[in-house]
């Protein structure tokens, strides 16, 4: 088996209770979820549907040079 590396992000749903996940790596493949947790469970079994895919069909797998960290950053501004 072979590992790979994704970065995904999830954001509140806009106009429900979910959330939304994606990989800016993996275009077209997202999910979603009522929680976190499920929403990652959800984009992790996309993600891997995804990858199996392109492999079966000896397409090649992407990957994204150029994010190589993501973080949360909060900052205080002055109101």
């Amino acid at each position: 088996m072979r590992f790979y590396s994704f970065q995904i992000i999830i954001e509140k749903e806009p106009e429900d209770e979910g959330y939304f996940a994606y990989s800016p790596t993996v275009a077209g493949c997202f999910s979603n979820g009522k929680t976190i947790e499920e929403t990652r469970r959800n984009i992790r079994e996309a993600v891997e549907q995804h990858m199996t895919s392109l492999i079966e069909h000896g397409q090649p797998v992407p990957h994204d040079d150029r994010l190589v960290h993501v973080e949360e950053l909060t900052v205080g501004v002055p109101e």
